[in-house]
């Protein structure tokens, strides 16, 4: 696991993705910057922001950012982002993120961090759509996510 600290803070990411997408819903993008923060974890072995990520009901939610953006269905500017923070490796990592689940839409990202195993993990014990503040970690993060990498590379060779 990556010790190296975050380039960034969530709201620098989340102003880079609006950048790039334009405004989205609110579920999208807190997706979008948990995809984000766990493929930096695998590709550039380190945590691309330091926030914490809740497993909520519906899927993995950074609550700092949702202060941000709390009532907004349609988020279309992070004021407290700058995305001119982030190093050339984030920006690679977020546009890769961006090209595979940008189109993607909001409901079918929940559906998919629901079928995998950090969001579950954290949600061990607690009943289907009860709200909960269970830390989804960076190292369960890694871990699934590299796993993944890993398959993808051994089906390449």
């Amino acid at each position: 696991m990556a010790t190296n600290n975050p380039v960034a803070t969530v709201f620098d990411v989340a102003a880079y993705i609006l950048r790039k997408l334009g405004p989205v819903s609110a579920m999208k993008l807190q997706k979008l910057v948990y995809y984000c923060q766990a493929w930096s974890l695998v590709w550039d072995e380190r945590p691309l922001f330091g926030e914490r990520i809740e497993a909520w009901a519906s899927g993995p939610v950074v609550p700092d950012l949702f202060a941000c953006h709390k009532g907004q269905f349609i988020v279309s500017d992070i004021p407290a982002g700058d995305p001119e923070c982030l190093d050339q490796d984030a920006k690679d990592t977020i546009d890769a993120v961006i090209q595979f689940y940008g189109n993607r839409t909001p409901q079918w990202l929940s559906d998919l961090t629901h079928r995998e195993e950090p969001w579950k993990n954290a949600r061990q014990g607690i009943p289907e759509g009860a709200r909960s503040n269970a830390v989804i970690t960076l190292d369960s993060m890694a871990e699934y996510y590299g796993s993944l990498a890993a398959n993808d590379e051994e089906e390449a060779e």
